[in-house]
Order: structure tokens, then sequence, then C-alpha cells
């Protein structure tokens, strides 16, 4: 088994687009999709999307939910960290070294939880 998409919430989808495909330029996520409702990016092996939510509520960041992006180095890991706070994202823990692995954490727009890890 592995898992092949993942997908978050946004209350400002325009917003949320523009943060990503900001955060992401330098990267292979390809944007293959921008409906009504949701977005979608496509990487070498699986799929991103950000959406409105589909009950029409509004959305809310999970309490203990994350978002994990392996990236190929140290150096990648700390240059999304940076890039996502000067795009308006929030610290949720510098670049360094957690369980044997260089990590990096930060908050989208809404709050959802994204790991930079490599």
């Amino acid at each position: 088994m592995r898992m092949s998409y993942f997908v978050l919430g946004s209350n400002d989808r325009t917003a949320a687009v523009e943060f990503y495909q900001q955060l992401f330029a330098d990267d292979s996520l390809n944007k293959v999709y921008d409906g009504e409702r949701m977005t979608l990016w496509q990487g070498a092996d699986f799929l991103f999307a950000v959406a409105d939510p589909y009950d029409g509520q509004p959305a809310t960041a999970g309490n203990g939910t994350m978002l994990g992006f392996e990236m190929e180095d140290a150096a990648r890991v700390s240059h999304l960290h940076a890039r996502a706070i000067a795009l308006g994202g929030r610290d949720e823990g510098e670049p360094g070294e957690r369980s044997g692995r260089f990590a990096a954490y930060v908050r989208d727009l809404d709050g959802n939880k994204l790991c930079f890890f490599a």
C-alpha cells in the first residue's frame, strides 16, 4: 500500500493556490487541474490538492494532522521553510535534525501544518 493523494481544505482557495504555486515553483509538482472547487497538482508518484470543503462549511486545520513532503536534501528543506514564511506561512519549527532526519515545519495560510524533510 502507498499514499496516493492528499487534499487540504481552504477558505480562500485563490490565495492558497498562489501560495502553493510560489512555494513549489522550483519543484516537480505540476498543476494539472483547476476546477470549480479544487486545484490539483501532480508529483512523481502522488497528487496534492487544495479544495473548497464539499459540505460548504468553513475549512479547518486538523489538530494533529500534518502533510510531509520529502525533499532531496537539507538545503531544499531550509529553502522551502524560508519561502513558506515569506509567502505568509507561519513557522512551526525551524530547520534542524529531528528523529534522525533533517526537517522543518510551517503552517500554510489556512493553518494546515506542513513538514519538509530530507
